[in-house]
């Protein structure tokens, strides 16, 4: 009895050794899969890659009776928190040629950022800047990282984009230019160095 057993597992083993053989066998022959294939970027009409430098203001409106910055989640101690630590604001902030809110539009910082320090002001930063002006308009680009507010220059990585910014990657560096203490309204400035075809 004990042989017929051993006999059917060694059969069922060899079984599924050779499906298993033949599974991988159609995934993947010569480097080539199934699911996925090498695609030629110029046929995708990317060009050569450039590098662009943009300036532009980022207003967090987050007192008064139209917020563009709203809380949205609080942890257990976050009003215990001398860095409200825990909190997660949702945002949809003007972005601007010049530093004044009343200047150009160019587009919104949609978004949200966190608390995510305990021992300093320090924010998680997880947006897309989405431009709506010119040859740029629909186009996004997506940034996400630590943000110490009260430092002098942060830099934060550019993780992607869409439109004009497929396959972008670069970073930027947030200066605050006003940060109103009594409200927390904050106007920054960001200089943005991407790749991009």
């Amino acid at each position: 009895m004990a042989k017929v057993q051993s006999r059917n597992s060694l059969s069922s083993l060899v079984i599924l050794s050779i499906f298993v053989i033949f599974y991988l066998n159609n995934i993947v022959v010569d480097g080539k899969s199934s699911f996925g294939k090498v695609l030629d970027p110029v046929k995708m009409g990317l060009k050569k890659e450039k590098l662009s430098h943009f300036r532009v203001y980022w207003h967090d409106i987050v007192g008064g009776k139209n917020p563009t910055a709203v809380p949205v989640a609080n942890a257990p101690g976050t009003k215990k928190s001398p860095t409200a630590f825990g909190m997660i604001t949702m945002i949809d902030d003007p972005i601007t040629e010049g530093p004044e809110l009343s200047s150009k539009l160019i587009g919104r910082a949609q978004g949200l950022y966190a608390s995510a320090s305990l021992g300093e002001l320090g924010l998680l930063m997880n947006m897309n800047f989405a431009f709506m002006v010119g040859k740029y308009n629909g186009s996004t680009i997506s940034i996400m990282g630590r943000n110490t507010v009260f430092s002098k220059v942060r830099e934060m990585p550019i993780i992607g984009g869409s439109g004009l910014f497929r396959f972008a990657r670069g970073y930027v560096q947030a200066r605050t230019h006003m940060l109103n203490l009594t409200n927390g309204d904050a106007s920054v400035e960001y200089n943005i160095y991407v790749f991009h075809f």
